[in-house]
C-alpha cells in the first residue's frame, strides 16, 4: 500500500492547447468553402434513388448512388421546369452541377443545374419500363383504335411551322386531294416538347364542329428523323395519354421508318415518313375522278339495259292483253243483257207482289174473321161442355166405386180410405186447375189463334197481315199480324166481360 503523502498523478487532468477552437458554424463554413472551391462545377454519373416527385415547394430531392457510395442531390424549382428529361427512379444519369454542403445535418449534396441519361441504353430501359407500365393499362390494345375517314374535309397537323415536313404534308395533300389543312405549331424538339404536343392533341379534340375553327375530320402529328434523344419527347407519357384519349383517329408520322417511338403504338395508324401521313390521310383526287366516271358509265349502261329489258317485257305483256275495245266487249254485252232482263225481272216482281198483297185482302175479309171467330168459340164451348160432362161422369163413377167400397169396409177403414180418396180428389183437382190455361193466362199470357182457330204454337206460323184472335184472361179481341210478327190492334176490338167472369166466348182447355 502506497501510504506516500504526494499528490496523485496530474498527467490525467486537462492540459491548456495551442489549436484554434472553432464553433460549429464555423466548422460547417470552412468545409462548405473547401467543398465548393476544390469541386466547384462537376459531372457525376450514377443511378437516381429515392425520388418522389418535386416537393410542394417544387424542389426536387433524390440520391445519386453506384455500387459503393451514396450522394445527396437536389434541383431548385427554377431548374426543374427547364430540364429537357424529367428525373425518374432507377435512371442512370449524368448530372451536371456544384459540389456543396448542407449545414443542417452535416452532410454533403450536388445541386444539379442538367440532368441527362447516361447513353443511349439509358434510354432505350427507361422506354421498355414506360411502354410496359403503358401497355399493361391497355393504352396500346388494337381494340381501341379506330378506323380513318375515307376523305377526311379538314385535316390537323401537329408539327413544327417551320422546316420541311410541314411543307412536305401540305404539298403532297395539295398534289392528291387539296382540302382544309390547320397546323397547330409545336416544338417538336427540347424539354417542352411533350407537353406542347399533348395541349395540341387535346386542343384539337376541344374545337367545336360547328365553330369558327372547324374540329377536324383526321389529325397527324409529324416530325423529321433524328437521334433517340431528339425524339424523345414523343415519348412522354403525356403525349401518349393524350393520343389515347383523343376521340379524333390519329396518324403518327415521327421520324424515319426505321425509328419508333411510343406514340406510334398509341396511335391509330403510323406513317413511315411525314409525306407518307399525307398518302395515308386523303385518296389521291384524279383516281376517284376515274374511278367515278367509270362507275357512272357503268350504271347508265345498267339502266339503259334494264329499261330496253322492261320495255321489252311490256310489249309482251300488251300484245297478250288485246285492245280495251275487245277487253270491254264481253262485260259491255253482259250489261246490256242485264237491263233487258232487269225490267222484265221488275215487272215480274210487282204482278207477285200485287197477286200475293191481293191474296192476303181477300183473307183479311170481315165476315171471315167472324166466321173463324164463331168457329173457334164454338169449339171451346164444345170442350168445356166436354169437359164438365166428362168431370161429373167420372165423379159419379168414383162416388159409386167408393160407396161399393165402403159397404165392404168398417166405417173406420172406410173413413180412411175416403179421407185418403178426397184428398186424392182434392189434389187431382187443384192440378187441372193448374193446367187449366185460364191460369195461365191470369198470369199475364195470351193466347194466340189462327183465322181457323187453332192455337199458333210458333212465331213462324205467322204472317204480315194474317188475321189473328187473342185471347186473355179478362176477354178476347181479333187482330192482324204486322211486320216482324207484331199484331196490330184492330180498330174496334171486342168489349171485354169482367174481371173474374166468364166470358161467352171463351172456352175450356179441357
Amino acid at each position: 500500500m502506497n501510504t506516500s503523502s504526494e499528490p496523485a498523478d496530474v498527467s490525467a487532468q486537462p492540459q491548456t492547447s495551442n489549436a484554434t477552437e472553432y464553433s460549429v458554424s464555423e466548422i460547417s463554413v470552412a468545409l462548405k468553402r473547401t467543398v465548393e472551391e476544390t469541386f466547384g462545377w462537376v459531372r457525376v454519373r450514377g443511378e437516381i434513388s429515392g425520388y418522389r416527385g418535386p416537393h410542394s415547394s417544387g424542389h426536387a430531392y433524390f440520391a445519386l448512388k453506384d455500387d459503393r457510395a451514396r450522394l445527396e442531390a437536389v434541383i431548385w424549382r427554377g431548374v426543374m421546369s427547364k430540364l429537357k428529361h424529367r428525373p425518374e427512379e432507377g435512371m442512370e444519369v449524368i448530372a451536371t452541377g456544384k459540389l456543396t454542403t448542407y449545414p443542417g445535418s452535416s452532410k454533403y449534396q450536388i445541386v444539379i443545374d442538367n440532368i441527362e441519361p447516361a447513353g443511349a441504353g439509358a434510354l432505350m430501359a427507361l422506354l421498355e419500363e414506360r411502354k410496359k407500365k403503358l401497355a399493361a393499362e391497355g393504352l396500346f390494345d388494337e381494340t381501341r383504335k379506330r378506323a380513318l375517314p375515307y376523305l377526311p374535309m379538314v385535316i390537323g397537323v401537329v408539327t413544327s411551322p417551320t422546316g420541311s415536313v410541314i411543307r412536305d404534308v401540305l404539298h403532297r395533300i395539295a398534289d392528291r386531294f387539296p382540302l382544309h389543312v390547320i397546323v397547330w405549331p409545336v416544338r417538336v424538339q427540347g424539354e417542352t416538347s411533350g407537353a406542347e404536343v399533348a395541349a395540341a392533341i387535346a386542343g384539337f379534340n376541344a374545337l367545336d364542329k360547328d365553330g369558327p375553327v372547324r374540329r377536324p375530320d383526321l389529325l397527324v402529328v409529324a416530325r423529321g428523323g433524328g437521334s433517340i434523344e431528339d425524339l424523345w419527347g414523343f415519348n412522354d407519357e403525356a403525349v401518349v395519354r393524350a393520343v389515347a384519349a383523343s376521340t379524333i383517329p390519329l396518324i403518327s408520322a415521327i421520324g424515319h421508318e426505321t425509328d419508333w417511338t411510343l406514340i406510334d403504338l398509341a396511335a391509330d395508324r403510323r406513317a413511315p415518313t411525314p409525306t407518307g401521313a399525307a398518302e395515308i390521310a386523303v385518296p389521291v383526287k384524279s383516281e376517284l375522278e376515274a374511278l367515278v366516271a367509270t362507275l357512272a358509265a357503268r350504271l347508265r349502261a345498267g339502266l339503259s339495259r334494264t329499261l330496253e329489258r322492261a320495255r321489252g317485257d311490256l310489249r309482251s305483256a300488251s300484245r297478250g292483253l288485246g285492245t280495251p275495245a275487245d277487253i270491254l266487249s264481253a262485260p259491255r254485252q253482259r250489261l246490256d243483257a242485264s237491263s233487258d232482263r232487269l225490267a222484265g225481272a221488275m215487272r215480274l216482281a210487282v204482278q207477285r207482289k200485287r197477286g200475293m198483297f191481293e191474296r192476303t185482302g181477300a183473307r183479311l175479309a170481315p165476315h171471315l174473321l167472324r166466321n173463324r171467330t164463331g168457329q173457334g168459340r164454338e169449339r171451346l164451348r164444345v170442350l168445356d161442355s166436354a169437359l164438365a160432362n166428362a168431370y161429373r161422369s167420372r165423379t159419379r163413377t168414383v162416388r159409386h166405386e167408393l160407396e161399393a167400397t165402403a159397404r165392404r169396409l168398417d166405417w173406420r177403414v172406410l173413413k180412411r180410405s175416403v179421407d185418403r180418396a178426397r184428398e186424392r180428389l182434392d189434389q187431382n183437382w187443384r192440378l187441372i186447375g193448374s193446367l187449366s190455361h185460364e191460369k195461365v193466362l191470369e198470369r199475364g199470357f195470351a193466347l194466340i189463334r189462327d183465322a181457323s182457330g187453332n192455337p199458333i204454337m210458333r212465331a213462324g206460323a205467322v204472317h204480315a197481315g194474317d188475321a189473328i184472335s187473342v185471347q186473355m184472361h179478362d176477354g178476347s179481341f181479333a187482330a192482324l199480324a204486322g211486320e216482324g210478327g207484331v199484331p196490330a190492334p184492330r180498330p174496334k176490338p171486342p168489349k171485354a166481360t169482367k174481371p173474374g167472369a166468364a166470358s161467352k166466348d171463351q172456352g175450356d182447355l179441357f
